[in-house]
């Protein structure tokens, strides 16, 4: 498709877009469970990155309560997040870890996301380019994309590939992925964040200097890594100033949200869970005002 025939694409469709950032994803988990039970699903079209990815296999496959048990129940275990291991060279996130016991325990239901068909999008970066692979999961591969997409980089010290191209966490090269939506046809955007509206990520001179050490085999990647908070800023920027026929619906954690990347206190991943599921109804209400 050329850039011409992208322009002219009708913007007649309705997106939801899924910011991720590890333990924060809480808050999309509560929100989306409200939608899940209410039945709310006005979308056409559904893009998710890392922590958000995850989230919305989960809500695609008709399974509302799985983000809280999979970020509440496993994700609090010494076996995922450990400082300590991470310390002596090992991962700080065990996705390797994690997505075994998940599938074991509660595995998604990849028939019923097979039977919906839902065009759904998990947002991966090429560690070849540094740039954003937009990947289409069916249920054959849905547990192998959103693994990739939420492959924090040095955090998960192991290399995954989607296909045959090694990547890594999607929020590297598109954290909000609004643009694709609009790209994709959506004219109206709904966007669930696991920040507040006015955050703006500031440029990290210890997490460039680590992309450099770490990642001397993917020079691009590296150089993505500390242009991240360009990418994101940027996106955050499309958010407050659509192009014209766009509209968004920004959904934001409340003031009092107290969980972090790595929060593992389970009393404040309910609250901010809690503060989700009402945030979830609130926003029904907004979108069919």
């Amino acid at each position: 498709m050329t850039r011409e025939e992208k322009k002219n694409i009708k913007k007649d469709r309705i997106a939801l877009v899924v910011e991720g950032g590890g333990m924060r994803g809480i808050f999309s988990a509560g929100v989306l469970k409200s939608f899940g039970e209410a039945g709310f699903d006005p979308f056409d079209l559904y893009l998710g990155v890392s922590a958000g990815a995850c989230n919305l296999a989960s809500h695609l496959c008709g399974q509302y309560d799985r983000n809280y048990m999979t970020i509440a129940h496993y994700s609090v275990m010494k076996e995922f997040i450990n400082f300590k291991r991470f310390l002596f060279g090992g991962h700080l996130m065990d996705l390797d870890w994690h997505w075994d016991i998940t599938i074991r325990e509660i595995r998604l239901d990849l028939k019923a996301f097979d039977k919906r068909k839902p065009e759904f999008v998990a947002v991966a970066t090429s560690m070849q380019t540094g740039k954003p692979l937009y990947l289409e999961p069916t249920g054959t591969n849905l547990e192998d994309y959103i693994k990739v997409s939420s492959s924090l980089p040095i955090m998960f010290r192991r290399t995954l590939y989607a296909g045959d191209e090694p990547a890594s966490d999607g929020g590297v090269a598109d954290s909000i992925p609004v643009a694709e939506a609009w790209r994709r046809g959506a004219g109206t955007i709904m966007v669930i964040r696991s920040r507040s509206a006015d955050y703006r990520k500031k440029k990290s001179l210890i997490s460039s200097a680590s992309a450099r050490l770490f990642f001397k085999k993917y020079p691009e990647f590296a150089r993505a890594m500390g242009r991240r908070h360009v990418s994101y800023n940027e996106a955050v920027n499309f958010l407050h100033n659509p192009p014209k026929g766009c509209r968004i619906i920004e959904v934001n954690p409340p003031e009092t949200f107290a969980t972090g990347r790595t929060t593992t206190d389970v009393d404040i991943l309910n609250q901010d869970y809690e503060a989700g599921c009402r945030a979830g109804l609130e926003t029904m209400k907004r979108f069919n005002a």
